[in-house]
């Protein structure tokens, strides 16, 4: 039996290239991304095909479609980080929201079969950075494309995933090499933070499930960590010290992964024999989950998860 294709956008970056390596054995997998620099470590890390392409050109688009001929799409390309995106509105919407419209024409005209968008909680109300609008943009078009063709459109929430690039564990190594200190913008911010082995199993449990996921949002119960307690895990580690320093524009306290609003229109769900959050605008279920999580309500991370998501480092 012939392989599906898989075309991961922005497959080049950390996410895509685990994703590959997970999904290589079942799928035939083709990474695109603009950056041919990191394309070139993509091919040579994954094995995998890799593609010039650009989501904020449709004829990149095109060409990639028409070369490759991919079943199914998981869109992961997007300016991902909250200072960035606050600083250059323009750039993170014409890639998260035009370009994610540019891959949902596409998909529709060329027949995907399915397209899976990587969101992030910070799409989930009360909304504190352009970034985090643009990523519920992008969950509502594809919610708004459930019933508009035979192309699945779905969506994975989650929060950070460590040793991602440009997170807080890579960051806080370069600084412990470079000046043995390592600087933080929030002792007392909260977030969500799982493995990539997590984050990849979540994709991949949207896609095998995707028939009866489709125009929802899968999401995962997942631990928070009050940054001072994982800084305090890395101290130990790493004989290191940390200071306070200003806040960055956009941060929040606490993030929301199920928001109030959210809870009525979302159930809790079985798959594979794991328990996941399965969000669906406008529908209201009568066995819902029973107001927001947030990290400040979530259940605290271990320090031995600390330990473990600070000592195993991927090798890509």
């Amino acid at each position: 039996m012939l392989k599906e294709t898989i075309l991961i956008t922005g497959g080049s970056g950390f996410l895509g290239r685990n994703l590959a390596l997970e999904l290589r054995k079942d799928f035939n997998i083709v990474l695109g991304s603009r950056n041919n620099g990191i394309n070139y470590l993509a091919s040579d890390t994954t094995g995998c095909q890799v593609a010039p392409m650009d989501i904020t050109s449709v004829s990149s688009i095109k060409d990639v479609l028409q070369r490759y001929n991919p079943q199914h799409i998981i869109h992961a390309a997007a300016t991902k980080f909250v200072d960035i995106s606050e600083k250059n509105p323009f750039e993170c919407i014409d890639i998260n929201i035009a370009g994610t419209q540019n891959v949902a024409r596409l998909a529709i005209e060329n027949g995907i079969k399915s397209v899976i968008g990587i969101s992030t909680d910070k799409a989930a109300s009360p909304i504190g950075n352009i970034y985090g609008h643009s990523k519920a943009i992008m969950e509502r078009l594809f919610s708004g494309l459930d019933t508009y063709s035979d192309t699945i459109f779905t969506c994975v929430r989650f929060g950070n995933i460590a040793w991602s690039t440009g997170s807080v564990l890579p960051l806080w190594q370069r600084m412990t090499t470079e000046k043995m200190l390592v600087e933080t913008t929030g002792l007392g911010m909260r977030r969500f933070m799982f493995s990539i082995n997590e984050a990849v199993k979540l994709v991949k449990t949207s896609l095998l499930h995707r028939a009866m996921l489709k125009g929802g949002i899968l999401s995962s119960y997942m631990n928070s960590v009050e940054i001072k307690d994982l800084l305090e895990v890395w101290k130990e580690l790493h004989n290191v010290d940390y200071k306070q320093i200003e806040r960055r524009i956009g941060d929040k306290i606490d993030e929301v992964l199920i928001s109030e609003f959210e809870a009525s229109s979302t159930k809790e769900i079985i798959l594979d024999g794991t328990p996941y959050l399965l969000l669906k605008f406008n529908h209201h279920f009568d066995n819902s989950i029973k107001g927001e999580i947030s990290s400040a309500t979530a259940s605290k991370m271990s320090y031995s998860s600390m330990r473990s998501l600070i000592l195993n480092k991927p090798e890509i």
